[in-house]
């Protein structure tokens, strides 16, 4: 909005310094982070007396996940407040590809919230059924998709390959939906421990900053021999207003948590970094910067498969991070390996830009 405010004045004297990504990507992070703890104490407040008992705990997971009795959920809300205020305010508003990629954000958010929200009114920890959930994501990254192509191109990418290695045409509607639906499902499965997700979404967003940066700029996108993507610059913005409002999100969350961020929260930042991946065609590169939640949902997918098959199971509970608690790993340990592993995987995925 800004944005547009500055270019039609001509970004006049200091508003000149709208006109510079780099700036409103910045001012981005510190609005979402000032919302976010501005707001936080009484949005947790509220939560605790709208919710009562807060999120239902599985009563057969680990015992020490019962002494969370009582804290609420849905927290992801701040989050979602905070990133769509910041963006808005600073994003080019004639971009597609923000405006594809907020669909997804707030699309999923909502899927999330009506998931917590059927899981507090049936003090359960069933949500809505799992393929009315699935469809409905599956429509609105479709949809998301679609509008990328439109401004862009279906070209697949391939790390380390310098050309494009195929025109999907609209099947590459199909292949972006299932990334982002996937990634979405991903975040939401690591979302198990106070401050498992969100650390490694910041450290994920932090690397496709440089990414979409990249990306957007014709000099850079021809050196690298990655594609080049007019407008998807932009998407730094997005990027660094998540990063403001998941550092405000932790700043409540660090243990003992006093607030949850539920489906609501993880599912909707999956989705958002699933919809960057496949807005910058660097789908696989998500697979290597996202590495712990490909495992932590793969861990789920090898579990059932195994289960049903032979009636045995690979871990003594599934995602893998609670496979680390039975084995007697404290909460804090799992969390600061995982973050140290995110940092790592972080930086292979990078070096797949130079590579090529």
């Amino acid at each position: 909005m800004l944005y547009l405010i500055a270019q039609e004045l001509d970004f006049p004297g200091i508003l000149n310094l709208i006109r510079y990504i780099s700036f409103r990507a910045g001012a981005a992070t510190a609005t979402a982070l000032l919302i976010g703890l501005l707001l936080g104490p009484w949005f947790i407040s509220y939560l605790r007396v709208r919710q009562g008992k807060g999120q239902p705990i599985r009563a057969d997971g680990p015992q020490t996940h019962l002494a969370k009795r009582g804290t609420p959920t849905m927290g992801g809300l701040l989050i979602l407040i905070s990133v769509s205020v910041s963006t808005l305010l600073w994003m080019d508003l004639s971009n597609p590809y923000v405006w594809a990629c907020l669909l997804v954000t707030a699309g999923f958010g909502l899927i999330g919230f009506l998931d917590d929200y059927d899981k507090i009114r049936k003090s359960h920890h069933a949500g809505i059924p799992g393929k009315v959930r699935l469809a409905l994501e599956f429509v609105i990254a479709g949809v998301a998709t679609w509008i990328m192509i439109e401004v862009g191109h279906s070209n697949l990418h391939l790390p380390f390959i310098k050309e494009p290695v195929l025109d999907l045409g609209y099947f590459y509607i199909i292949f972006g939906a299932f990334v982002i639906v996937a990634f979405g499902n991903a975040v939401n499965l690591t979302d198990g421990l106070d401050g498992l997700a969100t650390m490694p979404v910041v450290i994920a967003c932090l690397a496709f900053l440089l990414i979409t940066y990249l990306v957007g700029n014709f000099r850079f996108a021809e050196y690298l021999g990655i594609p080049h993507l007019r407008g998807v610059g932009d998407l730094t913005v997005l990027l660094l207003a998540i990063v403001g409002a998941s550092l405000a999100f932790l700043w409540f969350n660090a243990p003992p948590a006093a607030v949850f961020m539920g489906d609501t929260g993880s599912l909707a930042l999956g989705g958002a970094l699933g919809a960057v991946a496949v807005a910058t065609h660097h789908e696989f590169v998500l697979a290597v910067i996202g590495g712990l939640f490909v495992v932590e949902a793969l861990s789920v997918v090898v579990q059932v498969a195994v289960y049903k098959r032979t009636g045995k199971r690979v871990f003594l509970m599934a995602p893998i991070h609670h496979h680390f608690e039975h084995k007697g790993w404290s909460e804090p340990t799992i969390v600061i390996r995982f973050w140290i592993i995110s940092f790592v995987l972080a930086l292979a995925g990078l070096s797949t830009l130079k590579l090529r």
